[in-house]
């Protein structure tokens, strides 16, 4: 019986073993090739673009099945730049992001539904301004995982999301004589990540140059 017990007990954990989805690898955000970028509307009638230089974090990925991505990231909001230094200031101060007060912004993605054609949406709690709000990510089918020049993989995605800055705490605004506001309450938010896995086994060093001859 003992024997029986025992053949069941390894037969069941071999099952086990088989079905258990395999461990996704944690990569890197390359914050060189990636960015953050985002967009109001000015006025009512134009578009203003700005995008933070600085973003890490980390993304788990298998590299095969889109339901394995976990995302983790870090925005710098002193980095933040719209090509103009006055209102590159004004946003950085109380009446938006407070950077003193609130120098990062983070996104911790918590579920992922896939779509069509190895599309999906990401969802996940975003922090800003020291408010956390779950939001929705409609993201890229991840691209194919390619090798890079010094053995490394990488592998890269682009998201997309809108968001209400009032959810955010961020609520400073001006109306027009002829009505209207000075900037648009709904921010278009674009994620362009590229994402990098160092090789299993790092490339040998080369030798060391042969010891001059003594005299």
């Amino acid at each position: 019986m003992n024997r029986f017990l025992r053949s069941v007990s390894v037969l069941g954990f071999a099952a086990i073993v088989a079905v258990a989805p395999a461990a996704a690898d944690v990569w890197k955000i390359d914050g060189a090739h990636s960015s953050a970028q985002f967009s109001v509307t000015h006025l009512m009638i134009s578009t203003v673009r700005g995008d933070f230089g600085s973003m890490s974090g980390t993304v788990e990925y298998d590299g095969k099945s889109v339901a394995s991505i976990k995302v983790d990231a870090t925005i710098d909001a002193t980095s933040i730049s719209t090509n103009n230094e006055k209102r590159d200031g004004h946003l950085k101060s109380p009446d938006f992001f407070d950077v003193a007060k609130y120098p990062t912004l983070t996104f911790k993605s918590t579920k992922v539904v896939p779509g069509t054609d190895g599309t999906f949406k990401l969802v996940g709690d975003l922090t800003m301004h020291g408010v956390t709000k779950e939001v929705t990510l409609d993201v890229t089918a991840p691209s194919p995982v390619i090798k890079g020049m010094r053995g490394e993989s990488r592998v890269a995605a682009s998201a997309t999301a809108k968001i209400d800055r009032q959810d955010f705490g961020v609520k400073w605004n001006s109306t027009m004589d002829g009505g209207g506001v000075v900037v648009s309450d709904t921010v278009k938010i674009t994620l362009d990540i590229e994402a990098v896995l160092p090789p299993a086994t790092p490339p040998a060093a080369p030798p060391a140059p042969p010891a001059p001859p003594k005299n």
